[in-house]
């Protein structure tokens, strides 16, 4: 049954439209104003996720009249605060948590830290994103391809083998690259911090950490990009990063380094968590059991930022040019992020205790 995660991720289309339960548009939005909301990111405040919801945050506030407080539990590559918010959060709609790629990988591969259920959460908002890779100048090699013929003995700061990582660490692995993964990172702020000091030679960043952060990095001649991991078109094929179209994605490498397309489990494995990860990777989640009249009223003010000239102006400069999406739409990206084939779980779980001794 499975061929790869463009059948499933289409798949789920039809799954969607089938079992769907979103809020009729003719329901009431509940009326928040003035009401305090907490809104939980599992990171630490300098990376990605970090920005995103800064961001997000004012127009969230402005739209709905609520007075959101943004709360940073980072720990555990974002298990720790997702963990916190599990056990606390209440469906009353004043608790918020936003996700990323990094919360969803360790639920999926059935990591041990994990004591909350993509299950119990509803979404109110997604978002895609991309993320780029790059490297020392000091290394001597312009390109990926002249990098992977080098053969450097790289060191990479990662926030843990099941966490978002998991992409670029298949990715180093598939193209023969000799890295060594520095875990213990509280997020990719922390593994960006590491390569600026010298303690690693390769990172990578989210789109939106990496046009904020990275790119004076690049500017000033202290990194150079090499590939991005690339998107999804509509018919669910890898394409170039529309936010970085000159970058190369990892496939087009692996082609000019292998001279062949990437085909095969391992392939197969990285593009369904990839699809996981990455073009439905941040979420606006609440308790499943919030009223319905309270996510509608969450999804009006959301609606209303996604219309608002300031918006509009800033965000493609601010956290890239993906789309947020609320309502049916997100509710699809959902699914498409908190499951993948039972074949590439099973293989990437193997690989990965194997590679790095991952007990399940």
């Amino acid at each position: 049954m499975y061929k790869g995660s463009r059948y499933f991720f289409f798949g789920l289309v039809a799954a969607v439209s089938l079992t769907f339960a979103w809020p009729a548009s003719d329901v009431a939005a509940a009326d928040i104003k003035d009401k305090i909301v907490t809104w939980t990111i599992p990171f630490s405040e300098g990376g990605g996720s970090g920005r995103w919801a800064r961001f997000v945050e004012p127009f969230l506030r402005k739209h709905s009249g609520a007075d959101v407080r943004l709360k940073f539990v980072p720990g555990g590559g974002s298990t720790k605060g997702a963990n916190l918010y599990a056990k606390r959060a209440k469906p009353n709609g004043l608790d918020l948590l936003g996700t990323s790629g990094s919360t969803q990988f360790p639920f999926l591969l059935g990591d041990k830290r994990v004591k909350y259920d993509y299950g119990k959460w509803r979404p109110l908002l997604a978002y895609a994103t991309g993320g780029v890779a790059y490297i020392s100048p000091k290394l001597g090699a312009k390109t990926a391809a002249e990098l992977v013929a080098k053969k450097p003995s790289l060191k990479y700061g990662s926030q843990g083998a099941t966490s978002l990582d998991l992409v670029p660490l298949l990715a180093f692995e598939m193209l023969g690259l000799d890295v060594k993964a520095v875990f213990g990172m509280k997020g990719r702020s922390a593994g960006r911090k590491a390569f600026m000091t010298g303690e690693t030679s390769i990172d990578y960043q989210t789109s939106a950490a990496y046009l904020s952060k990275v790119t004076p990095l690049v500017k000033e001649g202290s990194a150079l990009p090499i590939m991005s991991w690339g998107a999804l078109d509509d018919k669910g094929n890898l394409i170039r990063d529309p936010n970085f179209p000159d970058l190369p994605h990892f496939a087009e490498v692996y082609e000019q380094v292998h001279g062949k397309k990437p085909s095969g489990v391992w392939f197969d494995a990285w593009k369904a968590f990839f699809t996981a990860g990455f073009p439905a990777q941040k979420f606006v989640v609440v308790p499943k059991g919030t009223p319905d009249d309270v996510a509608k009223a969450y999804e009006d003010a959301f609606n209303k930022m996604l219309a608002d000239p300031e918006y509009l102006a800033n965000k493609d400069k601010k956290i890239g040019t993906y789309d947020q999406v609320t309502g049916a739409a997100a509710e699809l990206k959902f699914k498409a992020a908190t499951q993948v084939p039972a074949e590439a779980r099973t293989w990437v779980r193997d690989w990965l205790t194997k590679k790095y001794s991952v007990v399940f």
